[in-house]
């Protein structure tokens, strides 16, 4: 049982994963704003989810004769590679970080935050309301 919810939840935990890297990123862009030669950065967001469910793919089909020999492999979603954002208009002192773009941005991620975290909060309660008979 545990391994079929874990299967059925891998995709939104690897979501919610990457959307919390995303958010530092982008609260780390709001936060330099006025800091001179700062270059804003933010994650692809769907190539790294499809790198990161590849990788548990990978992972789950991977022959193993002992457990210890693969614990604690990085995934993509711990090392993903932040990128910078291109700038559409140049700043004075070098700064590409813009107000609106990265409020956009932080309100997009949260909003994709909300619907994994729906997603999760239903199945769940699926799943318990199966169990439970009622």
């Amino acid at each position: 049982m545990q391994a079929q919810l874990e299967t059925l939840l891998r995709f939104q935990h690897a979501a919610l994963n990457l959307q919390a890297r995303r958010q530092e990123l982008l609260a780390a862009n709001i936060a330099n704003a006025d800091t001179p030669h700062y270059k804003a950065r933010d994650l692809d967001f769907s190539a790294t989810l499809q790198a990161v469910l590849a990788h548990q793919r990978g992972a789950s089909r991977m022959a193993v004769t002992q457990p210890a020999h693969f614990t604690g492999l990085p995934t993509p979603s711990t090392h993903a590679v932040p990128l910078y954002r291109l700038e559409y208009q140049s700043a004075v002192d070098g700064n590409t970080v813009e107000m609106d773009v990265e409020r956009a941005a932080f309100a997009e991620s949260t909003l994709r935050q909300e619907a994994s975290l729906r997603f999760i909060n239903g199945t769940l309660q699926t799943m318990k309301t199966a169990i439970s008979g009622q």
